[in-house]
C-alpha cells in the first residue's frame, strides 16, 4: 500500500509511544502519532496539552492546543501552569518537539536564523519546549530532514538536548532524560549512549544511508548494520486516512503517481 513520507513519520513516532504513559504533545504530526498509538497498541496513553487539557480523547484533529475539540471527554481541564507542573513533578514520560535546527547532540533552535539581534528569520521561540526538553523522561523530535536543519552548530540554542555530549546534561542539572529519537522523512535517528552524539537507527524504505548523510550537516554516527524502518501497515494507513485525518489537514494525500515511500 502506498504511503507518504509524512505518514511514515507519523507511524514511526506512534511506535515510540508505550501504553499507560503520559505524553506531552502538540498539534500536527505529534497529535496524529499520539492518536494512532491510542487506537492501536497504547489505549492507556494519557495525552497532555500545554493549554492544561489532560487525558484528551481522540475526537477529531485540533487546530491548536486550546481547541475545544480536546475538551470532549477529557479527564481534566486545568491550566498551562498545571500542565507544566506535571513536567516539574517528573510525571511526564515523553514529550514531542519540533525544530528549525537540530545539532549533533539533539539541541534545538526554534528562536532565530542568523544573528540573534538582526536575524534573517525570527522564529516563534521556546514556548513550553524548554520545559519539556529539560524535564520529560524522554523527548521525541519530529523534523523534516534537510541539510540546513541539521547543522554542526546552531544559530541559537533554544532548547537543550545533550548540550556538549557525554555527561554535560547531567552536570547542567537537567533532570529529564533528553532526546531519545529524532524522526524525519528519511530516517529514524537516536543517540549513542556514551558520547550522546546522534546516530542512525534505521532508514525509511527507498532511502539509502548516503541519502541521509547528504542531508545532514555534520558527521552522523552510522553503525555497521542499519535496518530499514518497518513500513506502515495497511491498517495503520487506513486509520490515518479514514479516522484520524480524513480531511488531510496535516497529512497530504498521496499523489496519483507517487511511489512507495515518497
Amino acid at each position: 500500500m502506498e504511503y507518504t513520507r509524512q505518514e511514515i513519520m507519523a507511524v514511526a513516532a506512534a511506535r515510540e509511544l508505550r501504553d499507560n504513559e503520559m505524553a506531552f504533545i502538540g498539534t500536527g504530526l505529534p497529535m496524529i502519532a499520539a492518536y494512532l498509538a491510542t487506537f492501536t497498541h497504547a489505549p492507556g496513553l494519557t495525552l497532555i496539552f500545554e493549554s492544561g487539557i489532560i487525558g484528551a480523547q481522540p475526537r477529531g484533529l485540533a487546530i491548536g492546543v486550546g481547541d475545544f475539540k480536546l475538551l470532549s471527554h477529557c479527564q481534566k481541564a486545568t491550566s498551562l501552569y498545571y500542565a507544566l507542573s506535571l513536567l516539574q513533578a517528573g510525571r511526564v514520560d515523553v514529550g514531542f518537539l519540533g525544530a528549525a535546527e537540530v545539532d549533533p547532540y539533539g539541541n534545538i533552535n526554534s528562536t532565530a536564523i542568523g544573528d540573534y539581534r538582526r536575524p534573517t528569520v525570527r522564529l516563534p521561540g521556546s514556548g513550553g519546549a524548554n520545559d519539556i526538553a529539560s524535564l520529560a523522561k524522554r523527548v521525541i523530535i519530529i523534523v523534516g530532514h534537510q541539510r540546513r536543519k541539521f547543522p554542526a552548530r546552531l544559530h541559537y540554542l533554544t532548547t537543550p538536548g545533550f548540550l556538549d555530549g557525554g555527561d554535560s546534561r547531567r552536570r547542567a542539572g537537567l533532570v529529564g532524560g533528553g532526546p531519545s529519537r529524532v524522526i524525519t522523512d528519511l530516517a529514524v535517528l537516536g543517540f549513542e549512549p556514551v558520547s550522546k552524539r546522534m546516530q542512525l537507527e534505521s532508514v525509511h524504505p527507498g532511502v539509502t544511508v548516503e541519502d541521509v548523510k547528504a542531508e545532514t550537516g555534520f558527521e552522523l554516527l552510522v553503525p555497521s548494520t542499519i535496518p530499514q524502518t518497518v513500513p506502515p501497515t495497511p491498517g495503520e494507513i487506513r486509520l490515518l486516512r479514514e479516522r484520524i485525518d480524513p480531511e488531510g489537514e496535516y497529512l497530504a494525500p498521496p499523489q496519483p503517481a507517487a511511489r512507495k515511500g515518497t
